[in-house]
């Protein structure tokens, strides 16, 4: 099972994704892929770290898949989270 690790950044809430070198990136294509789930636990703890930093909240594992050569969740709240609404905003009235 292929996991990644996804939080909201706390400075201004973007959705953001545990990257390389354990930074966070807004992309989820530059975020880390995980296929251990040993390394799925010692990333999580880095990313509870890094709550306790107060540098993200909420920072959990989601399962993903690989599609067309890039990271996608399989669940449909962090495809959500991941690539932005499921309509068009464009249509809406202000």
């Amino acid at each position: 099972m292929l996991q990644m690790i996804i939080a909201n950044r706390l400075r201004d809430g973007v959705v953001v994704f545990l990257g390389p070198g354990e930074g966070w990136e807004p992309s989820i294509a530059a975020g880390t892929v995980i296929e251990e789930a040993a390394e799925a636990e010692r990333l999580l703890a880095v990313a509870k770290r890094h709550e306790g930093e107060c540098r993200v909240i909420d920072p959990i594992l989601i399962e993903v898949e690989i599609t067309d050569g890039k990271p996608r969740p399989i669940a449909i709240r962090e495809v959500v989270r991941a690539f932005g609404p499921t309509v068009r905003t464009d249509l809406t009235e202000v």
